[in-house]
């Protein structure tokens, strides 16, 4: 089974080529002011327009994704708008409500992201499998984090254990180069997520950490 992989908190051309180039699937843009991966929507359009335009050079497949975190509805119309992304990911506290009134008010497929510590979290991702084109499960951040994921916590990767889900998902926290093919042999993941494993510090992507997490997900 082919494993894909999403880059996400690309801030720059430089991580955009080297995902793009060593094969990831998808790319993250976040749009949340408190993470030190933010771009604003004029930022967030150029690096899209020319990931894009690297993309189609080497004719490869690549998703963007918008990453939010309890967006309102000014804000996704204009994501919709100006960066036009395959998929918006949800990363805040939305619940199965709010998911099913972003889904009719946009045209574009969606992910939402769980934060798991406990089976019952996993359990909870049923009420949304309707409304999404994918879930996402990220570790749960501490409880004095000011962001919802990319702070590196990991979760139990056995509590993924008897998860189908209705459509490929992705895990999320804490992965690597290092733990990234043992997390996906454990929890039998179809697809993966990293932001902070591989960057050198907040918000910093490291080209040779994207290529080894890359080489790793794809040699499995």
């Amino acid at each position: 089974m082919t494993i894909l992989a999403k880059i996400c908190g690309i801030n720059s051309f430089m991580a955009a080529q080297t995902a793009i180039d060593n094969d990831a699937d998808l790319l993250g843009f976040i749009y949340f002011s408190k993470s030190p991966r933010h771009l604003p929507i004029d930022s967030a359009h150029a690096l899209m327009q020319q990931a894009r335009q690297h993309a189609s050079m080497r004719a490869n497949k690549v998703n963007l994704v918008s990453v939010v975190v309890n967006p309102d509805n000014e804000l996704l119309d204009h994501i919709g708008r100006e960066l036009k992304p395959d998929f918006i990911q949800l990363h805040g506290h939305e619940t199965p409500e709010r998911v099913a009134d972003i889904r009719a008010r946009l045209n574009v497929p969606l992910i939402k992201a769980i934060s798991v510590s406990s089976k019952d979290d996993v359990t909870a991702a049923r009420a949304y499998e309707p409304l999404v084109a994918h879930m996402l499960f990220d570790a749960k951040p501490p409880k004095d984090a000011a962001l919802p994921g990319g702070v590196g916590a990991k979760f139990d990767w056995t509590l993924m254990e008897g998860y189908k889900g209705s459509a490929p998902w992705f895990l999320a926290g804490g992965l690597d180069p290092w733990n990234v093919a043992d997390a996906i042999i454990t929890a039998k993941a179809p697809m993966v997520d990293v932001s902070s494993g591989v960057e050198r510090g907040p918000g910093l992507k490291d080209a040779s950490l994207i290529s080894n997490f890359l080489k790793a997900v794809k040699g499995i």
